[in-house]
């Protein structure tokens, strides 16, 4: 069953409930790279695995760029 979610301000439907990884990975995007939000709330990387997707969830997704 397909759900909708908001990442980045943009609708995207997905296949069901998903890991946070197994949606990452999808769409090519390295975890070590970002800061991911999951309603407001920001996910410490170590505990990315426990987190699920579902519908209505809003995710942000934000590139750490390095410089100086």
């Amino acid at each position: 069953m397909m759900v909708s979610l908001t990442v980045n301000g943009k609708m995207v439907e997905i296949d069901g409930d998903m890991p946070l990884p197994d949606f990452l990975v999808g769409r090519g995007i390295n975890p070590r790279t970002i800061a991911v939000a999951k309603n407001g709330e920001v996910i410490e990387r170590g505990t990315y695995d426990a987190v699920v997707l579902r519908a209505g969830d809003v995710i942000e997704i934000v590139r750490m760029i390095g410089g100086g």
